[in-house]
């Protein structure tokens, strides 16, 4: 149903160095940079989560809303959220299974420097 998701960001370096080492940890690199964009995905020229430098003027959407990434295991799920505090993100739920939200549903949520909740998620088989 969604091709991709565009972030503004405020500062394009500090948010490549979070996103290049975040991302990785769930199997995504990026795909291409501009003077003031860049595409991360698996492969090929199409990318699910694109950023755009806006500057200034970069708002977070605020509570409610986040961007739930897909992790190929527990271990990624750790990595992730270990990556994210490392490079400046903010903890907003250690990983750690979350059954309120089904069964096998193991995630971790941080939010990124420019105050974009993000969630890394894996769903174990049951």
């Amino acid at each position: 149903m969604i091709d991709h998701v565009s972030l503004g960001v405020s500062d394009m370096d500090r948010a490549l160095e979070f996103y290049d080492h975040v991302l990785a940890t769930l199997g995504f690199r990026r795909l291409w940079t501009t003077d003031r964009g860049a595409g991360f995905g698996t492969v090929g020229p199409d990318e699910p989560l694109a950023l755009f430098e806006v500057g200034a003027e970069a708002r977070s959407p605020g509570i409610g809303c986040h961007l739930a990434l897909t992790a190929p295991n527990r271990a990624a799920v750790d990595a992730f959220h270990r990556a994210a505090i490392e490079r400046g993100g903010r903890d907003e739920g250690a990983p750690g299974p979350r059954p309120q939200y089904g069964a096998g549903y193991y995630a971790a949520f941080v939010r990124d420097p420019d105050g974009y909740k993000l969630e890394a998620v894996f769903h174990e088989p049951v």
